[in-house]
C-alpha cells in the first residue's frame, strides 16, 4: 500500500511539471500574492502550443488539479490565495464571478 501511496504522489507531481496542457513556470502555485498566481498561468496558457482546448480552461484547470491534489494536506491559508487566483482568472479573461446558491 505505501508504494501505491508513493506512486500516486510522484503521478501528480509528474502532471504539474510535465502536463501536455501547459509549461508552467516554477514554483507558480508557491507564490504569495493571487493575482502573480493568475498572471502566470494566463501567460502559460496562451503561449502553449500543447493546450487542448482555450487559454482559459487550461489555466483554470491546472489550477483546480493543484488544489484538489493537495487536498487535506494544503494548508488553509494556502487554500484561501489559490482560491483566490481563481477569482482572478476570471477577471483577467473576462468573465463573470460564478453566481451564488440562494440561502
Amino acid at each position: 500500500m505505501a508504494a501505491t501511496a508513493r506512486k500516486g504522489k510522484r503521478w501528480s507531481q509528474r502532471v504539474t511539471e510535465t502536463s501536455d496542457a501547459l509549461e508552467l513556470e516554477k514554483s507558480v502555485f508557491a507564490k504569495d500574492d493571487p493575482r502573480s498566481i493568475a498572471r502566470s498561468l494566463k501567460r502559460s496558457a496562451e503561449r502553449s502550443k500543447r493546450r487542448k482546448s482555450n487559454p482559459y480552461r487550461s489555466a483554470m484547470s491546472m489550477l483546480t488539479f493543484y488544489i484538489n491534489r493537495a487536498g487535506k494536506t494544503l494548508p488553509k491559508a494556502r487554500r484561501t490565495k489559490l482560491e483566490s487566483a481563481k477569482g482572478e482568472l476570471l477577471r483577467l479573461y473576462g468573465k463573470p464571478p460564478p453566481r451564488r446558491a440562494k440561502d
